[in-house]
């Protein structure tokens, strides 16, 4: 990694993330938690472009905080976690899915894969309304 990299990147999105629990797609545009993806893609967007992000292909840690009413999330940590890593992952190749309906937000991504994630820190605070933060740290090369 250069001096000039950035190795870390943290953004806020408000309302719950989009939860993986089902075989059809998070990106797919009739996916029911469509609104979801574009807001977590919509955060990262501005977020990679304040800091000046670029997709990396190293090992990275994914760390989650949730902010919940009364501390009671409507899913669960795995499910949550694997919604969001689909989604910031690369998705300029994908298979059988026509992802025009997300426009720009379709090049957004934080890493090629979600399979570099090595490291995870999900937590839970009770707060007035859903929210959550979101922290990439790169760690090292693959």
């Amino acid at each position: 990694m250069s001096s000039s990299d950035v190795a870390e990147i943290a953004f806020d999105v408000p309302g719950w993330p989009p939860i993986k629990n089902e075989a059809l797609s998070l990106l797919s545009a009739s996916h029911k938690q469509h609104d979801r993806v574009r807001a977590l893609l919509e955060a990262a967007a501005v977020a990679s472009q304040s800091v000046g992000w670029k997709v990396t292909d190293r090992l990275v840690g994914l760390d989650v905080t949730l902010r919940a009413p009364f501390g009671h999330p409507a899913g669960d940590a795995t499910n949550y976690l694997g919604g969001i890593g689909d989604v910031l992952q690369d998705k300029t190749n994908p298979i059988n899915l026509d992802l025009s309906h997300l426009g720009p937000l379709q090049q957004v991504a934080l890493y090629l894969d979600d399979r570099q994630i090595v490291r995870v820190r999900y937590d839970v605070e009770p707060a007035d309304s859903p929210s959550y933060s979101v922290r990439v740290v790169v760690l090292r090369t693959p």
